[in-house]
């Protein structure tokens, strides 16, 4: 859990490092949400061997969904969400709690670590909103985390 925490409160410097190429070569830029997964799962691997990107959740309202990550012999499962102008803090608090509600049927999640990426500010008190949401929750331990905070 610690690891990953770190990885997920560094992502943004390295974020900010993939822009600053040598030799003028393209910078690798985090435009939306799957850009923020596939350098998370890239840092992940550095610690993790068993990564498991889009694992189907059980029915849930109808419906089934697909997780963002689950290391699967350390009972976590990882969602990430990237912020924009349609996506501020009801919207994510809202995604999340429907998150919560899926995930925690799911036989391997026993951690819910969720990752929301913010580099342009748009959550007016994520402090706040990590408080509000990282508790336990369905018997799934959840833990948000927002970065970077502020500007």
């Amino acid at each position: 859990m610690a690891t990953i925490e770190r990885v997920i409160r560094r992502f943004p410097a390295v974020a900010r490092q993939l822009r600053q190429r040598h030799g003028h070569r393209p910078a690798f830029d985090v435009h939306d949400e799957y850009d923020v997964q596939d350098l998370l799962h890239a840092l992940l691997r550095l610690f993790f061997d068993d990564i498991r990107p889009e694992e189907w959740t059980p029915s849930y309202a109808g419906g089934s969904a697909r997780m963002d990550f689950l290391l699967k012999a350390e009972h976590i499962v990882i969602e990430v969400k990237k912020t924009h102008p349609g996506l501020r803090d009801r919207e994510i608090g809202n995604q999340l709690f429907e998150d919560i509600a899926r995930y925690h049927k799911h036989p391997d999640c026993k951690t819910l670590i969720c990752f929301v990426y913010d580099p342009d500010g748009w959550i007016a008190n994520p402090d706040g909103l990590e408080r509000d949401l990282s508790q336990e929750m369905h018997g799934v331990a959840v833990n948000v985390i927002i970065a970077p905070k502020g500007h």
